[in-house]
């Protein structure tokens, strides 16, 4: 597998230039690192979305306690 990559790699330099490909890498791992970034972003919104709601509903869950004149 490692050996196919280093072709790859030299295919790349062969074709674009040394700077453009590695250009183009750190381009790729950029955009991979922006994604992680937005889905950790978006799990924490969820979560702390979900943690807000859960509280403001409290213990039993929104529903009023029995009472006596019910």
């Amino acid at each position: 597998m490692p050996v196919i990559i280093f072709l790859l790699l030299a295919i790349l330099v062969a074709q674009f230039g040394f700077w453009d490909t590695l250009q183009g890498i750190l381009g790729a791992a950029a955009m991979l690192l922006l994604f992680v970034l937005l889905a950790l972003a978006t799990l924490v919104l969820i979560g702390w979305h979900a943690f807000r709601r859960l509280r403001r509903l409290g213990p039993m869950g929104g529903q009023r306690p029995p009472s006596v004149l019910d």
